[in-house]
């Protein structure tokens, strides 16, 4: 188990010799303690960046040699997915199987960037025409520089991957800064890029508290996963140096589950949209907004498969919903739980810590029913297994209460009217939409949002392009002199 720092291909401490306990939020207990990172280490991976990019080391390869370390990280991830599902597990809290999906996704993203990297080969260039026949045009895409990549702890290898994966198939070079709390399958990563023969300082990985990435002038590109509040500190740092800047931030989403619905299939989404990943996903349709028409009976079958669900540790047999990720992140969530309470908001189900659990920060599956649009629980993003419930009428006022959010990362919408479908994703105002869905995710398909939800997109060759620069080149050929100031 690795837990020093990797700057410029070498694993170091971290100055002063720092160090920060990592603990698993099941049972409190300490899993590692690990190199905890100060300013000058992460200025030092900085500076390892961004001399491996002005060496032209990797950013000089062809995509299709980048690739080939791509191919070969995927491949070390497959090849110890139970070991590093298991870590995110006791790291993060979530159940094993989600860990073992997640690792396979962060896999399959090396792959698919491996291939993304092979494509660029194949059009190196495009034309431009022109309208001047003097002159010829093309325009050229290059790796944009050195790539300042930020992670929650939500998913912490997969959101790594989701931003290092494509920086490095541009042919960038890239400081990874895990969350404080999760770093620990970022540093299998480092061990899996050192292993695979990755050039030095391609890829720097710096965990605990380091602090200056996004403001160092030497970083030429910054990505965020996170808070609104981090997202927006980031923000100012970027437009500070005038570089920049894709953020992924909170959310507040919106399922619409109109009356054709079929109630079990309603239930099960509802619950995959906010138990899942025990409510910390920043696109949670953690308010659900029922046709009045099936309201009562999906509220009863809600209510009782929600009791259902399994409580405990991430490796035992079995486990629906873990433990929230830190004692912090617990302590938020049942303020906010307090808060609804306090606001008169009905609480019907959940609530409270579990009984039988004297350790761990594990709170049960929430359900508020008939919640006012004006509750704060409404309106702010909790980032737990809490769930704000309330009926519509009509197409048009179901919209209107899901487009009254500051929030605009995710959406879904339930029915067997294909056309409706159809028209109410168009008229929902945010950036991903799913229909009779909830939450599946695709690393083929752009990701990201609107409004306070963060700006630009992820994934897909959208996920790429946020690593390249275009570059006109232009050639007068014309043996006639230009003649503007020379007299002929």
């Amino acid at each position: 188990m690795q837990t020093k720092l990797y700057i410029n291909g070498e694993f170091v401490d971290a100055e002063h010799g720092a160090t920060l306990d990592i603990i698993n939020p099941a049972d409190e207990s300490i899993i590692a303690t690990i190199a905890n990172s100060s300013s000058q280490d992460a200025a030092n991976a900085v500076q390892a960046a961004r001399h491996a990019f002005d060496s032209g080391e990797w950013s000089g390869l062809t995509g299709k040699e980048r690739a080939r370390y791509l191919y070969a990280m995927g491949d070390a991830i497959r090849n110890n997915l139970q070991a590093i599902s298991e870590m995110e597990t006791l790291d993060n809290g979530k159940p094993y199987p989600e860990a073992e999906w997640d690792i396979t996704d962060a896999a399959d993203c090396f792959s698919f960037y491996a291939k993304l990297a092979e494509e660029l080969d194949e059009n190196p260039e495009e034309e431009i025409k022109l309208g001047d026949d003097r002159f010829t045009s093309k325009a050229i895409r290059q790796p944009i520089g050195v790539a300042g990549l930020i992670v929650p702890f939500n998913f912490p290898l997969l959101m790594a991957a989701w931003k290092v994966a494509p920086a490095l198939a541009a042919g960038c070079t890239a400081v990874l800064k895990p969350s404080t709390q999760t770093p620990m399958t970022a540093l299998w990563l480092a061990q899996i890029a050192h292993e695979v023969g990755l050039p030095k300082g391609v890829l720097n990985i710096v965990t605990g508290g380091g602090s200056g990435i996004t403001s160092s002038p030497l970083v030429d590109k910054l990505a965020f996963t996170g808070s609104v509040e981090t997202g927006s500190t980031v923000m100012k740092a970027a437009a500070a140096g005038i570089k920049p800047v894709t953020l992924e931030l909170g959310g507040k989403s919106a399922l619409l589950i109109f009356d054709d619905t079929d109630i079990d299939a309603a239930v099960e989404w509802t619950m995959f949209g906010i138990f899942w990943n025990k409510g910390e996903v920043c696109s949670a349709t953690s308010r659900v907004l029922v046709h009045e028409n099936i309201y009562d009976a999906f509220m009863e079958k809600l209510i009782a498969e929600s009791r259902k669900i399994k409580i405990g540790h991430g490796l035992e047999e079995g486990i629906k919903m873990g433990p929230a990720v830190s004692e912090k992140q617990y302590n938020d969530v049942l303020n906010y739980i307090q808060i609804g309470i306090d606001e008169g908001c009905n609480l019907v189900s959940g609530g409270k810590r579990p009984d039988g659990f004297d350790k761990g920060y594990f709170i049960e599956p929430t359900i508020f029913a008939d919640v006012d649009p004006q509750a704060r629980i409404w309106k702010e993003e909790i980032f737990g297994p809490v769930v704000c419930i309330r009926s519509f009428a009509t197409e048009e006022e179901a919209v209107k209460l899901a487009n009254d959010s500051e929030f605009g990362l995710a959406a879904a919408v339930m029915s067997k009217d294909k056309s409706r479908l159809d028209r109410v994703s168009r008229n929902l105002d945010a950036g991903i939409i799913w229909t009779n869905c909830s939450q599946p995710t695709f690393v083929e398909a752009p990701w990201g949002g609107r409004k306070k939800s963060g700006i630009g997109r992820e994934l897909g060759h959208w996920g790429l392009s946020n690593y390249l620069t275009t570059k006109q080149i232009t050639d007068f050929h014309s043996e006639e002199p230009w003649g503007w100031y020379l007299e002929n």
